[in-house]
């Protein structure tokens, strides 16, 4: 890896563009290096994880209304090009809209991989606006998981050196630069036009930590879907022969200046060396449950501790001590009321420590749906329990996840159960069960294994067979046969929506 400093220009100071960040992002998506055999297959196996959460998602309402609007927007079968979505089977739509469909019921769950450093990300977003661009230009497999690869180097090796919640920034504004320079690689576009596409995707994608924060919006599905759209746009554009502003990141009006952090900022953006492989994505981790990931060990912790208390009506307190990340964004240090009330939407619940920890803590188990149903989250016994328990930002659960490298950070934290007689009942957790340095580190069998049960009920057994078959040969798959990355819901499995501005 090569360390690149960056920091903003002082007014009418230039330099040439083959030092800024966006170039050399650039660079690293043309660089025609060898491909490493275990990120590509990694690639394949996060499709499958994407697609599994997606189909256990189709039904809620963000992607109910995402996938409308794709829907509005058919390819006729005479028509080159189109996208599949996922539930419809074969036909075809409009990549712009398709991915953007496919990506929001990627998110919706929270329940595909992340990824800390300076900054926070979900890296597996990319792959629902690479797949609909793959299909609609007629890509090869193997093109579309160099595509993958690149998108998950950029994303880790940006959220590795440049801090976004600090400054209250969505993490969502690394995902632009990461799709876009996928694309490029993709369909192994030269370095300008990659060049422009990710300055101006990297400027368009920015929006506020709103998205993160109080009573928890659909939107928060609907986010990295609209940043693929952003991306496509942004690589359509500089195949045009349109220019982007630049520099983006370090020009004196640009995104570091201006909003992250101000003109006497500095940041280092570690990037893989000319001829050297992409492996980024085998330093991201999967998630066994179904909510944010500052909440998987949690989860885990609560299945261990409720043998320790029989008689939960004998809790006098709960305190979960971990990271301040944990505290301020899940935890009591969000200052949102709504992390303790029982009408919250689900994507709140699911950023709060405190609802997690009770509900795994009384159930045992982690169901993507019932554990946030309105009925469960009302229930007076958990919201008795739930009222409990808070969050405490632990000076050595910070310095544990904050100093370390990214797979040796501690994500979890210690609770502390106290009970009416004065008994203190504790226990720790440092990772999740299913990261690569936990009990149950997920592999081949763990994916294959989440798709089907997130698939039941919802596709055939015939079709999940088809598809799987179809993602373990992606590595030979011929141009044009990546229609195969689709599926068909089960017959009224699919529900329907309100109609929108595009729909007659």
């Amino acid at each position: 890896m090569i360390d690149h400093h960056i920091r903003p220009l002082r007014a009418g100071e230039r330099r040439p563009r083959e030092e800024e960040l966006a170039w050399k992002i650039a660079e690293l998506a043309t660089d025609p290096a060898p491909d490493d055999p275990d990120a590509l297959r990694m690639a394949a196996w996060r499709i499958v994880d994407d697609w599994a959460v997606a189909i256990a998602a189709l039904n809620r309402p963000a992607v109910i209304a995402a996938r409308g609007a794709a829907l509005a927007h058919p390819v006729e079968p005479s028509r080159p090009g189109g996208a599949t979505v996922l539930g419809m089977g074969a036909a075809r739509f409009d990549p712009f809209w398709a991915g953007y469909a496919n990506a929001t019921a990627i998110r919706e769950l929270d329940f595909n991989d992340s990824f800390f450093a300076a900054e926070s990300s979900h890296p597996g977003d990319v792959i629902g606006p690479l797949a609909a661009v793959a299909q609609a230009r007629g890509c090869d497999g193997r093109a579309l998981l160099r595509g993958i690869v690149t998108a998950y180097e950029v994303q880790v090796d940006l959220v590795k050196g440049v801090a976004l919640n600090r400054y209250r920034i969505d993490h969502v504004a690394h995902l632009g630069p990461a799709v876009a320079a996928g694309i490029g690689t993709m369909l192994d576009l030269p370095v300008t036009q990659v060049y422009h596409a990710v300055n101006l995707a990297a400027h368009l994608a920015v929006s506020t930590r709103q998205t993160r924060k109080n009573q928890i919006s659909t939107y928060k599905a609907n986010a990295p879907g609209h940043i693929g759209q952003i991306a496509m746009l942004a690589v359509d554009r500089a195949m045009r022969g349109e220019t982007s502003p630049a520099p983006v990141y370090e020009g004196d009006y640009g995104l570091l200046a201006i909003l992250l952090g101000g003109p006497d900022v500095r940041v280092t953006v570690p990037l893989p060396a000319p001829g050297t492989p992409k492996r980024a994505i085998l330093e991201t981790y999967p998630k066994e449950h179904s909510a944010g990931y500052h909440g998987q060990a949690m989860i885990d912790l609560a299945f261990r501790m409720r043998a320790q208390v029989p008689d939960p009506e004998q809790i006098d307190e709960i305190v979960i001590h971990t990271k301040e990340l944990t505290h301020l964004v899940m935890g009591s240090g969000a200052g949102d009321p709504e992390k303790w009330d029982p009408k919250a939407s689900r994507e709140t619940l699911d950023h709060s420590a405190m609802y997690i920890f009770a509900v795994a803590f009384q159930d045992g188990v982690w169901d993507h749906h019932r554990s946030y149903d309105p009925a469960r989250a009302a229930r007076e016994d958990t919201v008795r329990l739930w009222r409990k328990i808070s969050t405490r930002a632990d000076p050595g659960w910070t310095a544990a996840f904050t100093d370390p490298a990214p797979l040796d950070k501690a994500h979890g934290g210690r609770v502390e159960i106290r009970l009416r007689d004065g008994q203190i009942v504790s226990d720790e957790l440092r990772v999740a069960d299913a990261h690569p340095r936990g009990a149950r580190p997920f592999g081949p069998d763990q994916y294959r294994q989440k798709f089907l049960t997130l698939a039941e009920g919802l596709v055939a057994p015939e079709e999940c067979t088809r598809f799987l078959d179809a993602v373990a040969g992606l590595e030979t798959a011929a141009a044009g046969a990546l229609g195969e990355l689709r599926i068909a819901a089960l017959p009224d499995a699919l529900h329907t929506g309100l109609s929108g501005l595009f729909t007659s």
